[in-house]
């Protein structure tokens, strides 16, 4: 692995391999942004440079210290992941054990906190003694969807190395060349920030079940509404689905959008693109107001999902309102 085989993530590549070339790195850093954006690969590869004997500013990837980081067994690179809910006050103590040991020959010690916003309030604050006082040289890199969850005292003595999104080119690209399904691709990079967590997606077991359902209620609901409300009780809200039907909402919103766009007369970009003839008949049915206030149900629907609003009355209200009634 190098920098350059993380895609996106231009600035934060700035960021790290000045520090590396001018030897400026710093003694804690914040990754913060969402899931999927490639904050673990660059933790990685950011660590496989610091100790990489080829390379001044990049990891060669093959050098004895490069490959000892991938296959996290590098004597001076401590990996902290929750403890099952939050990093404990125990796994930062033995944390600060291993660090007190004499680092190799290169004098730096590191260490990666993933889900670093979970840590208990006891485990920050002893996490917070050492970033003052660290007793010898140590890199901190501190993994966030939410840096701004962190202690503001711990925040003021790192670095912030914001994250953002990929772009959906990129990671379209990324994913065709995998040889993924395009119709699932068009659907999983609206979905994720990134390309590892539209790989995710994709490739779970559902996804491509919950598309297939979201067609056959949209093709239902509008011929033939009764059997649309059965066809959902029975395949969603009273099936092992059932935990699925915020994902089932927000491929359902994609779907309205496509809707919207066809009323429009645009077939580009579509994510439903397998279902363009059928859909573009269906948009002329209504006019583009109709699907407008469906899209506007559909968002509405899903807030309330998530305060716990019941799934099946959820489901009925948006298949009777994509039907008219």
């Amino acid at each position: 692995m190098s920098f350059q085989s993380i895609p996106g993530q231009e600035r934060v590549k700035r960021i790290l391999q000045n520090s590396l070339r001018t030897d400026k790195v710093s003694h804690a850093y914040i990754f913060s942004g969402p899931s999927g954006t490639g904050r673990r690969a660059m933790a990685k590869v950011f660590a496989q440079a610091i100790y990489c004997k080829v390379l001044a500013d990049d990891a060669c990837g093959e050098c004895l210290d490069c490959r000892k980081v991938e296959h996290g067994n590098h004597p001076d690179v401590h990996w902290i992941r929750p403890d099952g809910a939050s990093i404990k006050i125990e796994q930062i103590r033995e944390l600060q054990k291993q660090l007190s040991y004499r680092a190799g020959a290169s004098g730096v010690k590191m260490y990666v906190l993933e889900d670093a916003d979970k840590m208990t309030v006891q485990a920050a604050n002893s996490l917070l003694k050492f970033l003052e006082e660290p007793s010898s040289r140590v890199v901190a890199v501190m993994i966030s969807d939410n840096g701004q969850a962190l202690l503001p005292t711990i925040r003021s003595r790192a670095q912030w190395v914001p994250f953002v999104p990929l772009s959906r080119e990129l990671m379209v690209q990324a994913l065709t060349g995998e040889g993924h399904s395009p119709a699932l691709i068009q659907a999983g990079v609206r979905l994720a920030a990134g390309t590892d967590a539209a790989r995710d997606l994709i490739q779970g077991n559902v996804f491509a079940e919950i598309r297939n359902l979201v067609i056959q209620l949209t093709k239902e609901s509008v011929t033939r509404l009764p059997t649309a409300l059965l066809t959902a009780q029975q395949k969603l809200t009273k099936s092992e689905l059932s935990d699925h039907l915020p994902l089932f909402m927000d491929l359902l919103i994609l779907w309205l959008k496509d809707m919207v766009s066809l009323s429009l007369g645009n077939r580009n970009d579509l994510v439903y693109a397998d279902q363009t003839n059928w859909m573009a008949g269906q948009a002329g049915s209504y006019d583009m107001q109709h699907w407008l206030n469906c899209l506007e149900q559909a968002i509405e629907l899903q807030k309330r999902l998530r305060f716990h609003a019941n799934a099946q009355l959820v489901l009925e209200k948006m298949l009777m309102q994509l039907k008219g009634v």
